[in-house]
């Protein structure tokens, strides 16, 4: 089972296209989110691993996290859809068409040249917490500071056969710092 928050609120994305660019989280957010996993990893009695993708929005939380006595383990498969040259940009400023016709093929399509959501899905499906020593720690609860993209894709995963075809299938996006509790 894994226990995943999605980061903290970053500084600087409104209106634009975030996937891979590495934006700014201020460290008081950043502390406060850690604070919160620790309280609540002490509440279950969970292990003290955190796994985060590299971008500091996730690794800044597990950084304070292996301040206060934590493992803390980078794993570039958590990372969020990379939007290709969409990345980092205004959404005014991508083409009406482009984005229309990624959201036409949803599931196939790599806006802005990135990755297509049926890699993400299958990335997010297939990530297996690694004990460090190159195997997975199987039937344990691990906890995990994503992205939101990433944590739709692990729990459409779940409960769907299929990846959505259009973009009006697609859930809308947990609010920063939010928990779920996934398989």
């Amino acid at each position: 089972m894994l226990w995943v928050w999605r980061h903290p609120r970053p500084e600087g994305v409104e209106g634009r296209c975030i996937g891979r660019s590495d934006v700014r989280v201020p460290t008081r957010r950043a502390k406060r989110l850690a604070r919160q996993i620790q309280n609540h990893a002490r509440r279950h009695g969970l292990a003290w691993v955190v796994y985060t993708s590299p971008s500091q929005r996730c690794a800044l939380v597990g950084r304070y996290l292996r301040r206060w006595g934590w493992i803390h383990v980078i794993d570039p498969s958590l990372l969020e859809l990379n939007f290709g040259d969409w990345d980092g940009r205004l959404w005014l400023d991508i083409s009406p068409a482009d984005i229309d016709q990624w959201c036409q093929n949803f599931a196939s399509h790599r806006p802005g040249g990135g990755e297509a959501l049926a890699e993400l899905l299958m990335r997010a499906e297939a990530w297996r917490p690694d004990r460090g020593d190159g195997g997975v720690d199987e039937g344990l609860q691990h906890i995990v500071i994503g992205h939101a993209g990433w944590m739709l894709a692990r729990r459409w995963g779940q409960s769907h056969a299929e990846p959505p075809s259009q973009a009006v299938q697609w859930p809308a996006a947990p609010a920063y710092g939010t928990l779920w509790r996934l398989d």
